[in-house]
């Protein structure tokens, strides 16, 4: 059995992987954002609170820097199949495309992981409000009390 793979295969993938890589950068632009306002709220008034948070962020800063490399070099390797492809390689061309999606499962797979430690981040903050508030749980929102 024998699978063909056209040059426009491929080609389908890129706008896909293209907003993935922005969603990536978003995502670490934000993350640099939060990193940079702990950093100058810490110099300004050390908080062991602060700390708390710094493997939390380390881990995802490294996720996302992972994420990105397998994205980028699934477009690379998309790129690639498509230079096979047209010079008439075809099993080169194949072999190139079916890594390329194995890295962009590999990315995604990273994205849900980051995705994980990042509620992980926002219930260490939850838990530094209730603790400073001296309240054992957080009250239900108005909308959400029963009568």
């Amino acid at each position: 059995m024998t699978m063909e793979l056209s040059l426009t295969t491929p080609a389908l993938l890129f706008p896909a992987l293209s907003l993935l890589l922005l969603a990536y950068t978003n995502r670490f632009l934000s993350l640099s954002a939060v990193i940079r306002n702990l950093y100058d709220r810490h110099r300004e008034k050390p908080d062991p609170r602060h700390l708390r948070q710094l493997d939390n962020l380390r881990r995802r800063v490294e996720l996302i820097r992972q994420m990105q490399t397998a994205g980028t070099l699934s477009i690379l390797l998309t790129s690639v199949s498509m230079t096979f492809l047209f010079f008439g390689l075809h099993l080169a061309g194949l072999i190139a495309f079916g890594i390329s999606l194995v890295l962009m499962c590999v990315s995604l797979a990273l994205s849900v992981m980051e995705l994980a430690i990042s509620g992980d981040a926002l219930t260490i903050l939850l838990a530094d409000l209730e603790q400073i508030s001296g309240e054992d749980k957080p009250k239900p929102r108005r909308w959400l009390r029963r009568p």
